[in-house]
């Protein structure tokens, strides 16, 4: 087994995954700016999500001997609107299960089955986020500006009296 590989690609990974952390993080500040607290606590759980694949992959990487790089992949994208938002999401979260499944295949071929399966289930994870994601977008295609209307009321308050 080439160590350095693995430790080379579960990097990569870690990189992509601070990059899915920021990036959500920053959609779940202004979705909650704009009253979309539903959709702003998706974006703040998926990020939650991504810091424990962060967790999981540097754990393999220091079994390994290797050093963990906080590298982030790229700048924040700054996007406003819910369903650009979601969008961007939809894309990144496609884009890291075919790396990943990229990733499981070469640990396979270097004799790194932990690897191999740490991505694997990596890849699991990251379909099930552009599930929900490609849900989301189907609803606001669907139901329009009413599907996000509706969310602004979750962030009223619910003391029951008048607004002051």
């Amino acid at each position: 087994m080439d160590k350095q590989r693995s430790i080379d690609l579960l990097n990569r990974a870690v990189s992509d995954e601070l990059q899915a952390v920021h990036q959500y993080m920053y959609f779940h500040f202004h979705l909650a700016d704009q009253a979309f607290g539903p959709l702003a606590g998706l974006f703040k759980q998926i990020a939650i999500r991504e810091m424990i694949h962060v967790e999981m992959l540097s754990e393999r990487i220091l079994f390994l001997k290797g050093d963990v790089e906080m590298v982030v992949a790229g700048p924040v994208e700054k996007i406003h609107d819910p369903q650009e938002m979601l969008k961007k999401a939809r894309s990144m979260e496609e884009g890291s299960a075919a790396e990943y499944n990229t990733f499981a295949l070469e640990c396979s071929q270097n004799a790194d089955s932990a690897s191999k399966q740490l991505f694997e289930t990596l890849v699991t994870d990251e379909e099930g986020h552009f599930d929900t994601f490609d849900k989301q977008l189907d609803n606001i295609e669907r139901f329009g500006l009413n599907y996000l209307a509706l969310q602004s009321f979750e962030a009223e308050p619910a003391s029951g009296g008048a607004p002051t």
